[in-house]
């Protein structure tokens, strides 16, 4: 799985920011498309630029996955293509603020589309790659996934249980002919941040467009980690395992509340 070429790609949360941007560096490369998100205006609108421009197949498809329905949702609508050859588990929701503050709906809807939806669909998905022999894995975390993090922290739990469970698949399926790899942007320029209160800089964050052409680069490479994006993302996580994490967490939150995380 290191050639992209009349490859079959799923992507989750292609509707918009990295989703959007991996959509579209695939079906560059030459990969057909299945694209998953919850707007089926904007998945047709990308689906229909794509064909277009890249002369892919594209299969566009409206789900929640979020709900075991959303889920079977997707797996009925590929059940009759022959293989998928890469899923990229890339929808996610995240939020800022005060926990307490909050509405709880906020903080359940991320692990439903972020663990719960991610772990059944890559079951299904992952179970006919074991069985073929063949395929490919690219589950998106975070490097907040390295540290608790004060006013995101159900965002960030999520993303430390994508980081252990991609790992821990990584080995499982290694022997089986399918390649696992986790890939932890910093902060991207996408539209997590619009419901919130929060307005980062922008020249703090990297560019969906450089993520996702780093993270295909280190797919294809053989990678079973990438950090894409700037160079300081990397090193960023190596703080959580070099101090005690008591520190860390106050450090994290300081540095929540000094960019205005505890709305």
């Amino acid at each position: 799985m290191n050639e992209y070429r009349n490859r079959t790609a799923l992507v989750t949360g292609a509707s918009k920011g990295l989703g959007t941007a991996l959509a579209r560096d695939l079906a560059s490369r030459g990969s057909h498309l299945v694209l998953v998100a919850r707007s089926a205006s904007r998945l047709e609108h990308l689906a229909d630029e794509l064909r277009a421009q890249y002369g892919v197949q594209v299969n566009p498809i409206s789900a929640d996955l979020g709900s075991d329905e959303g889920v079977q949702t997707v797996l009925a609508a590929t059940a009759a293509l022959p293989a998928i050859d890469l899923l990229v588990n890339n929808a996610g929701l995240g939020g800022v603020g005060s926990f307490v503050d909050r509405p709880l709906d906020e903080a359940i809807a991320p692990i439903a589309v972020n663990v719960i939806g991610l772990v059944r669909l890559t079951h299904a998905v992952a179970g006919r790659m074991a069985n073929d022999g063949r395929g490919g894995i690219i589950n998106i975390g975070s490097t907040g996934a390295f540290q608790p993090m004060p006013f995101q922290n159900v965002y960030s739990s999520t993303k430390a249980f994508v980081l252990m469970f991609t790992e821990a698949l990584a080995e499982e399926l290694r022997a089986r002919g399918v390649r696992v790899m986790i890939a932890s942007p910093g902060p991207t320029a996408t539209e997590f941040f619009a419901d919130s209160e929060v307005d980062p800089a922008v020249r703090s964050l990297d560019s969906a467009d450089t993520v996702a052409r780093d993270i295909l680069d280190d797919f294809a490479a053989g990678r079973t980690a990438s950090y894409p994006g700037r160079r300081s993302n990397r090193p960023q996580t190596w703080a959580a395992r070099i101090l005690p994490r008591t520190a860390v967490t106050r450090i994290t939150g300081d540095l929540a509340r000094k960019n205005g995380f505890d709305v």
